[in-house]
């Protein structure tokens, strides 16, 4: 039996941990299967409340909240488990907040657009954005994006998901007057505290696994002080799919108006680039990209994005897209394909245990975010603050992702201002093609979210 178990535990290091560079050449990660399926778990942790939010947003679209449940579910685990054999990195995905709240308030409610018609426009936006990842276009425009840029795209991620975190666990609350202020230490936001300062002192002593410590030690908090109420039971049916499976493909000939081009422009524009911004800063925070700024095996990363945006469309669900709260498992030291293997696994099982999850709030994953946006923001140090004509455009990224709350916002925001400085600088010919593109892409990307 041991040597059987050792057999299996060989091929999954010989498999995840070997990895081909943008040259070829095969790298042996410096990981563990221990260290793997702990960072598996612990993004599984911090990004589970969209089990829950989903099913909530979509149902305001009058979509039926347990086949969502249950699509998200699915949805999430194949995205993860492509992300994790295919491309083998420790990116999970799921249905993307943001584009969830545009599918079921903007389109569905704003515009008037059943839901079924609504999920026929993100299938053909799917279909779109696979064949641009099966093109060397997909691979060109994020290696186009300068590397001051990328610094910028990963320290905006880490302020944004830091913001997520303090308005998750309460500590930032909405404002009527100054549109945010500092919340009341009352109630489940004590769960955060105490979390927070957990990992806080953790981290400070070199404990291994600190994230994932805290974490326990929020939701032990929360559940002994009856903050947290602990659930009736613990396993509970999966909800059936009958209500949304299939309605994407039946409903793709009521895409029959200008209107519903302009919603699946939408829904594509920002799958592509919330994805390759998160793919960006993600990847610099793990050490993934190489010398010459590039992503190694990035193409496969956005067809393993896509084929789940396409499978989660069928299921019954908006948009799926990789998720920022990966970056919760890469700091507990995941650094393969193993980690989201894990967590789509989890998510899998997640479908079962929906009592159970209820236990781990917003309020426990919130000091977790927090603290990895502390670690992200390690690569403000590395922009070149020095030239304001990239200090501009790298500050718009920065401030605008947590302020719009959107990756593809706040990179847009800075894409489109650096061709500007750059040439206002002289240093115009230094500007790649592509980046040049990309001003004018970005530039119907919000015509076209204001047409919305």
């Amino acid at each position: 039996m041991f040597e059987k178990r050792s057999l299996i535990v060989n091929a999954i290091k010989s498999y995840f941990f070997n990895v081909k560079d943008e040259d070829g050449n095969i790298n042996t990660l410096n990981t563990s299967v221990k260290r793997e399926l702990l960072a598996g778990f612990t993004t599984f942790i911090s990004m589970c409340y969209i089990l829950f939010v989903n099913p909530t947003v979509l149902g305001a679209a009058g979509m039926d909240k347990g086949a969502v449940f249950t699509a998200t579910a699915l949805s999430s685990a194949f995205g993860c488990l492509m992300m994790g054999i295919v491309a083998k990195y420790p990116i999970a995905t799921a249905p993307s907040l943001g584009i969830n709240a545009f599918f079921a308030y903007s389109v569905c409610v704003g515009m008037k657009i059943p839901w079924p018609t609504a999920l026929a426009g993100a299938f053909i936006a799917a279909i779109i954005f696979i064949i641009m990842s099966a093109t060397s276009l997909r691979e060109a425009i994020i290696n186009a994006i300068p590397q001051d840029l990328k610094y910028a795209i990963s320290a905006g991620i880490g302020m944004f998901i830091a913001f997520i975190g303090l308005q998750g666990g309460g500590l930032i609350v909405k404002n009527s007057s100054t549109l945010v202020t500092l919340g009341s230490f009352a109630g489940q936001t004590w769960i955060t505290v105490v979390g927070l300062i957990a990992i806080a002192i953790l981290m400070v002593l070199n404990v291994p696994g600190a994230i994932f410590i805290g974490m326990a030690i929020a939701t032990i908090f929360g559940v002994a002080t009856g903050l947290t109420p602990m659930p009736s039971s613990v396993i509970s049916a999966a909800p059936s799919l009958e209500p949304t499976f299939g309605q994407a493909i039946f409903h793709v000939t009521d895409i029959n108006s200008f209107q519903l081009v302009i919603v699946i422009l939408t829904f594509l524009l920002v799958a592509f680039f919330d994805t390759a911004g998160t793919l960006v800063g993600l990847t610099t925070q793990a050490g993934f990209i190489d010398k010459d700024g590039r992503i190694p095996r990035v193409g496969k990363a956005l067809i393993s994005d896509s084929s789940a945006m396409l499978v989660g469309t069928v299921l019954g669900t908006s948009p799926v897209g990789t998720y920022v709260e990966s970056s919760a498992g890469i700091a507990v030291g995941g650094r393969s394909g193993l980690t989201a293997v894990t967590t789509g696994l989890l998510f899998i099982f997640g479908m079962f245990f929906s009592p159970l999850l209820a236990v781990v709030t917003t309020y426990v994953t919130a000091p977790a975010l927090i603290i990895v946006g502390v670690l992200m923001a390690e690569n403000l140090a590395r922009v070149n603050w020095g030239k304001i004509e990239i200090a501009i455009p790298a500050f718009l990224i920065v401030a605008g992702m947590p302020l719009t709350y959107s990756i593809a916002d706040g990179l847009a925001l800075g894409v489109i201002m650096y061709p500007i400085t750059m040439i206002a600088a002289k240093r115009g010919k230094e500007v790649p093609i592509l980046m040049y593109v990309l001003f004018f892409v970005f530039l119907v990307f919000f015509w076209v979210l204001s047409r919305g």
